[in-house]
């Protein structure tokens, strides 16, 4: 079901795309707002392993340093059948843990002082089969292609308005075009293409949820910690940038009512209680 709401998402977004470009910027203003948006993104594609373990000070983890982190890392890979990830270390006390990396020879997981000290290790093989999902599911590759059409739909969005402001005449105005449409297009289209990336993110966390809980075997420790995570983040905060909360196990921002719909995670309610019934159906 995550793969079908996925697909449909970005199915979605494309189509949205070629009505925003032809509406707001024409042929050619769609395909310079895309190229744009894709070199931007390509570039944080190739290079988010280092941008973000960088910006969060993560240092890598020797086998000597955590040799049963490493432990349970390799029997999750050889579960999952894939090739051992390289760990890092985020010092920070806030409990929480994040995936990147382009692809399975490249990627890395990480993880925070806090959730070393408050999981079980049964708890932690959770989380971090929760990770290596992200990685074996190309959740990388999905998210960068949704924020690439999402940003080239605001791009087009930016053009247009100057073009506005300017007094400018394109696309559709060329032909006679209604200009109250324009502006409705100009506000509306990015604020749904950024409602859809969302939408594509919350998907891709049960779907993490539902691949971790069976490569390690135990849903319901992963649901444990969850609920531990949830009240971990509460009492410490973590100094996260808005722009790599998705990537995250649990959100490091906070936030209730309407934001909601622009959160880049499912409520933790709901990821708990889908583990816990994929428990219950084990038994």
């Amino acid at each position: 079901m995550n793969t079908l709401k996925t697909t449909f998402l970005m199915a979605f977004l494309t189509v949205l795309l070629v009505i925003a470009g032809g509406a707001l910027g024409g042929q050619g203003g769609m395909v310079t707002a895309f190229l744009f948006a894709v070199v931007m993104n390509g570039v944080s594609y190739w290079f988010s392993d280092k941008i973000v373990l960088r910006m969060y000070g993560a240092k890598e983890i020797a086998s000597d340093d955590l040799p049963e982190l490493h432990r349970i890392v390799k029997d999750l890979t050889l579960r999952a059948k894939m090739p051992m990830p390289k760990l890092y270390l985020v010092p920070q006390e806030a409990p929480n843990a994040f995936a990147t990396g382009r692809d399975e020879s490249h990627a890395a997981v990480a993880v925070t002082q806090g959730i070393l000290d408050i999981l079980t290790e049964a708890e932690l093989r959770g989380v971090l089969a929760h990770e290596l999902s992200h990685v074996k599911n190309r959740d990388m590759l999905i998210g960068t292609i949704a924020a690439t059409m999402a940003g080239a739909i605001s791009m087009l969005a930016y053009i247009a308005q100057w073009g506005l402001i300017f007094g400018g005449r394109g696309g559709d105005q060329r032909e006679g075009g209604n200009p109250i449409a324009a502006l409705a297009m100009i506000i509306l289209a990015p604020l749904a293409a950024l409602l859809v990336q969302m939408a594509i993110s919350r998907s891709r966390e049960f779907g993490a949820d539902a691949t971790g809980a069976v490569i390690s075997g135990d849903p319901l420790s992963l649901a444990n910690a969850l609920k531990k995570l949830q009240r971990g983040v509460e009492k410490i905060p973590m100094e996260a940038n808005p722009a790599t909360a998705h990537m995250f196990i649990v959100s490091p921002l906070t936030g209730g009512g309407l934001m909601t719909l622009f959160s880049t995670h499912p409520p933790l309610e709901e990821r708990i209680r889908r583990l816990e019934t994929m428990a219950g159906g084990k038994r």
